[in-house]
């Protein structure tokens, strides 16, 4: 069964409701979303939306994290709270049986969170610890540069963890505040697939829902990413080079041209073996095990991004090679042979992506989310098979922006 869009009101408020009823299995999967929640909003102490998503996974106050998650274990239910860049995810997983018994849990979490001194001091040392750990990871150290490059004097410069500063500067009523401005009525979608009536889903949900206060939604903010080409060189004990690259890239995110972005980059960057990236510098010039590029298209950004690794004495080698393979892309745009594998490959490959129940939802979820209506994909894939190599290589040349190339690179 196809998922369909369906509202639950709640204190006045219209909150969509994504579902697809799934019977082959006796479960149930519900995600409660907020946009405009994630860690976007950090603009006063960087990772705070994802230290508050931690503080929810540590139960309630009066059962304690051990309690609480013995409590589900119990019942084979899994409560989870998650950030991403725009939204904040509750997720619940539970059997069929289970279903209005895992609502009533999440109920309890949402009355009684435990925010306590003690789960604070606990997540900050948790938190602090895998920032710590990071350090050593170049792959991550470089991204982050890369993004204070592209982004600069904006949130998105900042790690989505945070800093060892910024955690540890974070208080009980800061928590508290970011819980109270955003895990609210008007930021929410409701997202629901498995064994259920959605009859069930909308009494059950909607007796969760009654937990939170109305709020005030907002529209996110855009940032563009700079086109000021730059290079940061990071000096670390590393034997390899970690080379990481971006560019702004002019696209909103409901452009109806965007299977043409899709299928270009999956050429130039995204398609693994074959792509235009491996094929220079991998095969033909031995400089990588492997090299990536995509586009980031989202309601906050958009952006062209890659990476690779190489050696220390080839680093620039790689990197004027990333750049002349990037501009002869653009100047000649790709070939007949090329437009007709890739398609080969993203209309072929379509069953993979849809296979489970979760992947449809999420298809569905981001569809909705971006002001698409239900069968845009299909739409999508049928205007991919349509696509003719003028077409294509007219839409490349128009983005030129790609050129301007920002680079950030930890080597020894």
């Amino acid at each position: 069964m196809a998922a369909k869009i369906d509202s639950i009101e709640v204190k006045g408020i219209t909150i969509p409701l994504i579902f697809e009823e799934d019977s082959r299995l006796p479960i149930v999967n519900t995600q409660i979303v907020f946009t405009n929640s994630g860690s976007i909003t950090d603009k006063k102490i960087a990772g705070l939306a994802k230290f508050s998503a931690k503080m929810l996974n540590e139960g309630t106050k009066e059962a304690g994290a051990n309690g609480f998650a013995e409590m589900l274990e119990s019942k084979a239910i899994h409560i989870s709270a998650s950030t991403g860049s725009e939204t904040f995810v509750l997720e619940i997983g539970s059997l069929k049986e289970q279903f209005q018994q895992s609502m009533h849990y999440l109920k309890m979490l949402l009355k009684d969170p435990n925010f306590t001194k003690r789960s604070l001091e606990k997540v900050k040392t948790m938190t602090m610890g895998a920032i710590s750990r990071k350090e050593n990871d170049y792959d991550y150290v470089a991204s982050n540069a890369l993004k204070k490059l592209l982004f600069k004097r904006t949130v998105l410069a900042q790690p989505a963890a945070g800093t060892i500063e910024s955690v540890k500067s974070i208080k009980l009523k800061d928590v508290k505040s970011f819980v109270q401005d955003h895990i609210v009525l008007s930021r929410a979608i409701v997202v629901v697939g498995g064994d259920v009536d959605i009859a069930v889903i909308k009494k059950e949900v909607s007796q969760v829902l009654k937990r939170l206060p109305k709020g005030k939604a907002k529209a996110l903010p855009h940032f563009r990413a700079s086109s000021d080409a730059k290079t940061d060189i990071l000096k670390r004990q590393t034997e390899q080079a970690y080379i990481y690259f971006g560019s702004p890239y002019n696209m909103a995110v409901n452009d109806e041209e965007y299977y043409k972005a899709r299928v270009a980059t999956f050429i130039l960057g995204t398609g693994g073996f074959g792509s235009r990236l491996m094929e220079e510098i991998r095969v033909k010039r031995g400089l990588a095990y492997s090299a990536y590029a995509r586009v980031h298209v989202s309601k906050s950004v958009s952006y062209f991004n890659g990476y690779l690794q190489t050696k220390i004495e080839s680093q620039n080698e790689a990197k004027e090679t990333v750049k002349a393979v990037i501009a002869q892309f653009v100047k000649e745009g790709v070939t007949q042979e090329e437009l007709d594998q890739t398609k080969k490959f993203l209309l072929g490959s379509e069953p993979l992506r849809v296979e489970t129940m979760s992947q449809r939802l999420n298809r569905t979820f981001m569809d909705y989310y971006k002001g698409f209506s239900l069968d845009h994909s299909k739409k999508e894939l049928a205007k991919i098979e349509e696509l003719t190599l003028d077409d294509l290589n007219g839409f490349i040349k128009q983005h030129q922006e790609i050129l301007e190339l920002s680079f950030a690179i930890v080597t020894k």
